[in-house]
């Protein structure tokens, strides 16, 4: 793929994360408090495919194994939501099965998984930068987690914290890989994670006032 078309497609994925960070950030904003709109869930499903698919055609492991953990938990929180019953059984199996069949065809077209043999692992902080890139994805875990507890679709205050955390190491990933994507994507981010945050925060002293 041409390097701009590229480019494209990843700015295209992160523009559907930043939309879903807009919509939960002015709902939020509206409510007072920290909320977890329907609209968030399903941009992060489009992003995630797209991402994905970038992820592919870059051979970055990191991204790939992120998206494909985080694409499910996206899926449950619109099934907690009880919008997922309302999707058409067809376009439910085809979402399903998107991970799948796209990391299958990155098989054959690569002929293996060599590229799992990335040498992350080999620099500081190309280390750094994969440690936060997989927080981003793996926090949706301790989402997921913290949802099922209470039987619906929240974002916890951890939740914001590991994503500021995570979005700043990502930036230096980004750095090493020369990636604008992520540089770009992630700094935007780091304002509403803060936000968020902020908002949590205002909400623990409400509700324990001195």
């Amino acid at each position: 793929m041409n390097t701009y078309a590229l480019y494209l497609l990843g700015f295209v994925a992160q523009g559907c994360f930043g939309a879903r960070s807009i919509v939960q950030w002015v709902q939020s904003e509206r409510a007072g408090k920290v909320v977890s709109p329907t609209l968030f869930w399903v941009f992060s499903v489009a992003g995630a495919s797209l991402f994905l698919i970038y992820g592919l055609i870059r051979e970055d492991v990191v991204i790939i194994v992120g998206q494909t953990i985080s694409f499910y938990i996206y899926v449950r929180n619109l099934q907690l939501k009880g919008v997922w019953v309302r999707v058409p059984r067809v376009a439910r199996y085809a979402l399903l099965s998107t991970p799948v069949v796209l990391i299958l065809l990155a098989f054959f077209q690569f002929n293996s998984f060599s590229f799992l043999e990335t040498v992350v692992w080999t620099e500081p902080f190309l280390l750094m930068g994969a440690v936060g890139q997989l927080s981003l994805n793996l926090r949706y875990l301790y989402q997921w987690y913290y949802s099922e507890l209470a039987n619906e679709s929240l974002l916890p205050l951890g939740f914001w914290i590991i994503s500021a955390v995570g979005s700043l190491l990502v930036v230096v990933y980004g750095v090493f890989r020369h990636d604008p994507v992520l540089l770009v994507s992630q700094s935007l981010g780091m304002v509403i994670y803060v936000r968020n945050i902020v908002l949590h925060g205002k909400m623990l002293r409400s509700s324990n006032p001195q």
